[in-house]
């Protein structure tokens, strides 16, 4: 199977939200999203429209020093990890980093490669790039349920514009 993927472009931070909140209804039961780009491409403005859209009503900050930030909305264990200053994917093994990928569990990984070995598979993968003005978001749906949910994110966002 060849994994579908999609390009968004977004104008603003506001776009960036408005799409990420697109997400939250396909992920509420639960998946892995590898969220990739360089600092300052907007993966925890992502990840903040989606907590947001998924009910969490305070701050969402970047657990760059805590490596994970676990929030409870409506009964659904939502973990935003942030794996920038790893310096070494062994030390996921010290925090326990099977038992967060549990069914059920939604799982948001920024710097996915800095993990590479230890982490489970992503169901959607997400690439941000600053462009000019603006940035790019691609997502890769790597099976057919994520297809599918990629398919609903597209028709709605294209529907908005």
């Amino acid at each position: 199977m060849t994994a579908q993927s999609y390009i968004f472009h977004l104008a603003d931070e506001a776009a960036t939200l408005a799409l990420a909140a697109l997400f939250a209804p396909h992920l509420r039961h639960g998946a892995v999203v590898y969220l990739q780009g360089d600092l300052g491409a907007g993966k925890t403005t992502f990840s903040r429209g989606l907590l947001q859209a998924m009910g969490h009503q305070g701050n969402v900050k970047s657990p760059t020093y805590t490596l994970v930030e676990p929030y409870t909305i409506a009964d659904q264990h939502i973990f935003h990890f942030d794996l920038y200053r790893l310096r070494d994917p062994e030390e996921l093994e010290f925090m326990g980093i099977r038992d967060y990928f549990s069914k059920g569990n939604l799982c948001l990984i920024e710097w996915p490669e800095r993990g590479y070995g230890l982490l489970a598979d992503a169901d959607l993968e997400l690439q941000l790039q600053i462009e000019q003005n603006q940035r790019q978001l691609q997502v890769r749906a790597n099976h057919a349920e994520a297809e599918s949910w990629l398919t609903a994110i597209k028709q709605c966002w294209e529907q908005a514009q």
